[in-house]
């Protein structure tokens, strides 16, 4: 399955975006710079969906949550539940590779601040809308911090108020696919102890478990 179904390289809808783009890309000339492409197996069961590209992380890379401590604890957890081959995601031609697991954004592109627009935000979630579409029935959506809960479920055509964002909470979707929801493992979440490795391994086997039901 390819990719070019859900995503877009040349997406340029988001004025403000595209011009903070050229902006980073005209002061660090070596950064992708451009909208992050998913990252992981076409056919995953687990889609893991975080706020956006980190400026020297994706953004420098052009991999989601490689090259930035935000990485740290998700690859990380990906590793010990057996979803990636290498423990740390250091740059494009490091070697790792996903198994059953795929790794996106809410919004594609690298923000100001870290920090999209409501507008942004929906601008965006038509490509989300269509790569949750690729699924295979039963799968499990990682939701890694409010914004990215939010656009799960607004790309289901679901309201905010259908499932309040909290911390390793669960929630059915309408088409048979389940909702995890965890806080982002953000340097600043890790840093606070907001997030824990062992917060996030716990969320893990919750989705393990969800995964071994319907298997």
């Amino acid at each position: 399955m390819s990719y070019s179904s859900y995503f877009k390289q040349d997406c340029r809808a988001c004025p403000r975006l595209s011009e903070f783009l050229c902006e980073v890309k005209a002061k660090y000339p070596a950064y992708h710079a451009l909208p992050v492409a998913p990252f992981g197996d076409p056919e995953a069961r687990l889609l893991v969906v975080g706020l956006a590209p980190g400026m020297h992380g994706a953004n420098a890379t052009g991999r989601p949550f490689t090259g930035d401590y935000a990485g740290l604890l998700l690859y990380q957890a990906l590793y010990d539940f057996g979803y990636s081959n290498q423990l740390e995601s250091t740059n494009l031609t490091d070697g790792l590779q996903l198994s059953n697991c795929r790794i996106t954004n809410a919004v594609k592109c690298l923000p100001p601040q870290n920090k999209p627009t409501g507008d942004e935000i929906k601008q965006c979630n038509p490509y989300l809308a269509a790569e949750i579409k690729t699924l295979p029935k039963h799968s499990v959506i990682l939701a890694l911090g409010n914004i990215a809960h939010q656009a799960v479920l607004r790309a289901y055509g679901l309201k905010s108020s259908a499932a309040k964002f909290a911390h390793h909470v669960s929630f059915a979707l309408p088409d048979g696919n389940t909702l995890v929801s965890s806080y982002h493992c953000s340097r600043y979440n890790v840093q606070t102890k907001r997030l824990s490795m062992e917060m996030l391994a716990a969320v893990f086997v919750t989705i393990q478990t969800l995964r071994s039901a319907r298997d």
